[in-house]
């Protein structure tokens, strides 16, 4: 996610290219960040939100599998469900690899950003407060999937695969 003039592009795309695929977002300094900000975004509240639907699915007895199978072919479809549940929430290594206080800081930028544009955003103050949470009950070195475990621990039940 790059924003800077068009006439300097062709000078970065060596560079660049070598970090991944380019998604040009405009000439303005601070386009790329705000894509990635708001990407990020979108990924906390997925998590968030997915974590407390998964503990809701689990008290209520669902298979935490059969959720997972059901939503990835329904309208919920997200990474969160698609990836962060089945290889480390529902084996219980909360293992993903990336840190909390990191989440923490995006959704936390990405909410200042928002307000500094005068930009209403109620829904991700909530999810901000869930990360927030997350930061100062797990520690920002913990995995960010250990979002799950508050919930879990709120709830008193575990979102683990079912023992075959």
């Amino acid at each position: 996610m790059v924003s800077c003039p068009e006439d300097i592009l062709p000078r970065l795309k060596p560079i660049l290219e070598v970090l991944g695929k380019i998604f040009f977002c405009g000439t303005k300094p601070g386009m790329g960040q705000t894509m990635k900000l708001c990407n990020n975004l979108l990924s906390a509240a997925n998590m968030a939100l997915a974590s407390e639907m998964m503990v809701m699915g689990a008290k209520a007895g669902l298979d935490p599998q059969i959720m997972v199978d059901v939503i990835n072919v329904s309208s919920g479809a997200n990474t969160a469900i698609r990836d962060k549940f089945p290889k480390s929430v529902m084996p219980g290594t909360f293992d993903y690899g990336f840190y909390t206080g990191l989440m923490y800081k995006d959704v936390r930028l990405c909410v200042e950003e928002g307000e500094a544009m005068g930009v209403p955003m109620p829904l991700a103050g909530a999810v901000h407060q869930m990360w927030l949470m997350a930061n100062a009950v797990n520690g920002p070195g913990s995995d960010f999937t250990e979002i799950t475990k508050i919930i879990e621990k709120w709830a008193g039940v575990e979102v683990r695969a079912k023992k075959k």
